[in-house]
């Protein structure tokens, strides 16, 4: 019973040229191998006018008059200073000593 499948499946092989790349694969591969190599030259040319670096070269210095004009306020600081400043919402127990008088706890 083998023996017949095997003779069966002997006859109907596929067609030699199956599996087998074609003209159309090739021109696609080549096609992309241009494009890859007009991409990297092009490439090279804008990496080429690049400078060396970004920062400004010729940046005017700038001499401050006084301290404080040192320190840039960072922005929120200045919600930060009010809310500081604001009384606390719920105050610590405070406890009272009978030789010092009422004290806050710290």
């Amino acid at each position: 019973m083998n023996a017949g499948l095997l003779i069966l499946a002997a006859d109907q092989q596929l067609p030699e040229d199956v599996g087998k790349s074609g003209p159309l694969g090739l021109l696609l591969t080549v096609v992309l191998l241009v494009a890859v190599l007009l991409l990297g030259r092009s490439m090279g040319k804008h990496l080429k006018r690049l400078p060396p670096s970004f920062d400004p070269a010729d940046a005017p210095v700038d001499v401050p008059d006084d301290a404080s004009e040192l320190f840039e306020p960072r922005p929120g600081e200045e919600l930060l200073d009010v809310l500081r400043r604001q009384p606390l919402a719920i105050e610590p127990p405070r406890r009272v000593d009978p030789d010092e008088g009422p004290t806050a706890a710290s």
